[in-house]
């Protein structure tokens, strides 16, 4: 029976590593698509959220099994638990992914100047949170808490960059009021998007520590690591 239950959680597992990488395919395009402006790329991603949430749905029901069928205790439903929650986060990753590539879709002015972009620290910020979501995809992989801690630290970078571009934005806005507005607005939304992306990045990293040494750290901060 044990060795059942111990196939029954590597599946499961299994799946959420493959829910990761989807995510992070997503996530991956949505980045590109933002910095070149790329419509087919942007639709690209739009297409499979769908197969994001299709997984999401798949995991859960899967969860459900696990503890009805087979009532886990200890570490076991620690597991089960952080997976189903993980599983949470990651699809409201995808859906940001989706958020930023139909900002590409819908915009239709010429872009924003590339020394504007490049202050702004945008593909800076889109690689730092695809970073973070590989780094937790392998912490779970190899069960390293240490490696998920490490986290918390790349999540700090991201709010850095979001606190800056605000009064970046501000002063351009202010440059041309009419003309800059709209644009400028847009942009705010990409960060705002990319540092909750950082946010349930944080989210998944608590989840694997709970999972490996039973500490619950949410509405704690990460002053006790």
């Amino acid at each position: 029976m044990v060795q059942f239950v111990d196939a029954e959680l590597e599946r499961l597992k299994k799946e959420a590593i493959e829910m990761w990488t989807l995510v992070y395919n997503q996530l991956q395009r949505a980045g590109d698509s933002v910095l070149t402006l790329d419509k087919e790329l942007a639709s690209q991603v739009i297409l499979r959220e769908r197969r994001v949430n299709a997984f999401e749905l798949k995991i859960d029901s899967d969860v459900e099994d696990m503890i009805a069928l087979y009532n886990p205790v200890a570490v076991h439903l620690r597991f089960t638990l952080a997976i189903l929650k993980i599983n949470s986060n990651l699809e409201r990753i995808g859906d940001f992914a989706e958020g930023i590539a139909r900002y590409v879709l819908d915009f239709k002015g010429p872009a924003l100047e590339a020394d504007l972009i490049k202050r702004m620290c945008l593909s800076e910020m889109i690689e730092q949170v695809q970073n973070m979501l590989v780094t937790l995809r392998e912490a779970m992989e190899k069960e390293d808490a240490a490696m998920a801690k490490s986290v918390f630290e790349m999540d700090h970078r991201v709010d850095e960059i979001n606190r800056r571009v605000s009064e970046l934005l501000h002063e351009y806005i202010l440059e041309d009021p009419t003309g800059n507005a709209l644009d400028a607005l847009q942009m705010i939304g990409i960060f705002r998007k990319l540092e909750r992306v950082g946010d349930h990045c944080t989210n998944i990293a608590e989840e694997i520590i709970f999972y490996l040494e039973a500490k619950v750290l949410k509405h704690q901060g990460k002053k006790q690591l």
